[in-house]
């Protein structure tokens, strides 16, 4: 289970992923422009960068229902509140001036992430500092359609027309609690006298 910054490390393993592919990508097709990825907020959508960028933008935040709460953590040290699992949602989008580009990068990027359907823990913790997921912890990435509202809805922060672009859910990343159960003290034996009544 993962720490308070698991929502930041998936993020940066999504893009850690893509950059990794891509010079793989452009060394086998030197015809495409050299292109960046980057992780993307709100206002960079309504003035994207220059340049061609696949661009990873997480929407929206959502708790799981994907998996049965697990109850509380043991830790090394004692007992935990169970942890929170959340679904995160990302808008992939591919910028460029030329539709082909666009288009064959969206095709690209769609394709790697396909071809990753688990994000492994060697990735998600190459975020600075120490380790944010434990070793036997992954994230699974998943195809998510979004309806025409949604998509409406998520554009409408943009401010603009819609460019060419991919959802996908990291689904139950499990956030954990960081307040410890204290054991209750001991239990006292205590003897009690029942009166009588009248007979």
């Amino acid at each position: 289970m993962a720490t308070n910054r698991a929502i930041a490390a998936t993020s940066a393993a999504l893009v850690t992923m893509l950059t990794a592919e891509s010079e793989r990508e452009a060394q086998a097709d030197p015809l495409l422009p050299k292109w960046t990825v980057s992780l993307y907020q709100a206002e960079q959508l309504q003035k994207p960068t220059e340049g061609v960028v696949i661009s990873v933008y997480l929407y929206r935040v959502g708790l799981s229902v994907a998996r049965r709460d697990r109850g509380l953590r043991v830790g090394a040290d004692g007992t935990y509140l169970a942890s929170l699992p959340v679904d995160l949602h990302y808008l992939v989008t591919a910028w460029s001036g030329s539709a082909d580009t666009s288009q064959r990068l969206l095709g690209w990027a769609i394709s790697v992430l396909n071809d990753t359907p688990v994000i492994p823990t060697s990735m998600l913790n190459t975020f600075p500092g120490t380790p944010v997921f434990d070793d036997d912890e992954q994230v699974e990435l998943l195809w998510e359609p979004l309806s025409l509202t949604d998509l409406y809805d998520v554009w409408q922060v943009a401010s603009q027309r819609a460019a060419p672009s991919a959802s996908y859910v990291a689904r139950a990343v499990r956030i954990d609690s960081q307040v410890k159960i204290e054991g209750g003290g001991i239990v006292r034996e205590r003897d009690l006298e029942v009166a009588r009544g009248p007979s």
